[in-house]
């Protein structure tokens, strides 16, 4: 016989399992199923990401996305409660310090910074003169203005944050299982149960498409696409003994580069020319030349790199929209019963807790009541109408 949930969720990984929490807590007594074929997430895009957040977006909507994310990750046991499996997160508040290299980006920044003032954020502008004071360390000649995020941004453990939400949700009657959502049985129009990997067919009134960089194959079982596709990002970690700078915040520089304090070395990234999608599955290194690429704009930027070497690296994935580079989350009109929660192409991890929030509310009640989401739903991407993010690292 047929096992049957309220809601099968199709990924566990941060996403996945904020919906759940949520779901569970809002609604006690739901019937949820996550289906998550790697329990141990080393391929996942949450515990191969910067494991950062930031107040500093050009949207409103993402800016309360991530203050919403900041009280969570501050204090994740009062969050989620006294549950085993839920501790701190060792949140480093060092801030994120945005670099505007010519005159049309400082008046961008300075227009976004007010929106985010308006919402809370603790964003300062600061003048060459003051950066230059600031971080004496960084070379600014170049910079027309720069913004900082002096409070409420920096980094956490990224799998305490998704180990917490699974932890809670489990605690609250969640089902996990070691599997994934192979196939969508429909009927008269909407979602009428899954077909999952060992072939066990689960009825269900609701699916949630929380797969990340594989949602777009799960809607294909449906017949639907999203513009959804694995990104490859290379992270590298540099020990450069001239420039010890732990205090340092998350630097976003005009070169398109980024780099980050991880205790005595540093994390740093950029996105590939070209930039295009991956295999899911893959997770070799790019021949990207770190000597000729990246190491000449750090040490523009950053003196103290002029002797640096690389000491390891890793491969992550952004689940990348296609479209506009936001979060697609929400029902489907195409589809009865089909939520979609993915696309944060790199931003996720830090609005999981309000996104997953959100939508288990959308599930439940037809509406949002914490953070109004809507310019996030799948509508515009039916219609190629883009919700643009200009914040994108």
């Amino acid at each position: 016989m047929d096992r049957r949930f309220d809601v099968v969720i199709a990924g566990g990984g941060a996403m996945g399992s904020a919906t759940a929490c949520w779901l569970t807590r809002l609604s006690p007594g739901l019937a949820v199923l996550v289906a998550e074929p790697e329990p141990g997430y080393a391929r996942s895009a949450s515990a191969l990401s910067a494991a950062s957040i930031r107040a500093q977006f050009s949207n409103p909507v993402n800016v309360l996305m991530s203050r919403f994310g900041l009280a969570v990750i501050r204090d994740l046991p009062a969050a989620l409660g006294p549950v085993e499996g839920v501790g701190d997160l060792g949140f480093r508040e060092n801030g994120y310090l945005f670099l505007a290299g010519s005159a049309a980006a400082a008046a961008a920044m300075g227009e976004v910074a007010a929106m985010q003032q308006g919402l809370g954020a603790a964003t300062e502008i600061l003048a060459p003169a003051a950066l230059a004071l600031r971080f004496p360390w960084l070379e600014s000649a170049d910079v027309h203005l720069a913004s900082f995020g002096a409070a409420g941004e920096g980094w956490f453990d990224n799998m305490g944050l998704v180990q917490g939400f699974r932890a809670a949700a489990r605690a609250q009657g969640t089902v996990y299982v070691r599997d994934r959502v192979a196939a969508v049985e429909v009927a008269a129009g909407r979602v009428a149960a899954v077909r999952l990997g060992t072939g066990e067919r689960v009825a269900c009134g609701a699916l949630v498409n929380a797969a990340g960089t594989r949602a777009a194959a799960v809607m294909a079982m449906a017949g639907l696409a999203l513009p959804v596709e694995p990104r490859k990002r290379v992270v590298f970690v540099v020990d450069a003994p001239a420039a010890r700078h732990p205090e340092a915040p998350l630097i976003v520089d005009p070169s398109g580069i980024w780099l980050r304090p991880e205790g005595r070395h540093w994390l740093t990234a950029t996105t590939p020319d070209p930039d295009g999608p991956c295999d899911a599955d893959d997770f070799e290194p790019d021949a990207t030349d770190f000597e000729t690429d990246l190491w000449p704009k750090l040490w523009a930027r950053v003196p103290g790199f002029e002797a640096a070497r690389v000491l390891r690296q890793w491969v992550g994935h952004y689940e990348y929209n296609t479209l506009d580079q936001n979060a697609i989350i929400g029902s489907d009109p195409r589809l009865g019963g089909l939520f979609v929660i993915a696309g944060f192409s790199g931003h996720g991890l830090q609005q999981a807790p309000a996104a997953g929030r959100g939508l288990a509310e959308l599930i439940l009640w037809g509406g949002f009541r914490t953070i109004d989401l809507g310019e996030l739903g799948v509508g515009r991407i039916l219609a190629g109408r883009p919700f643009r993010e200009r914040a994108i690292v």
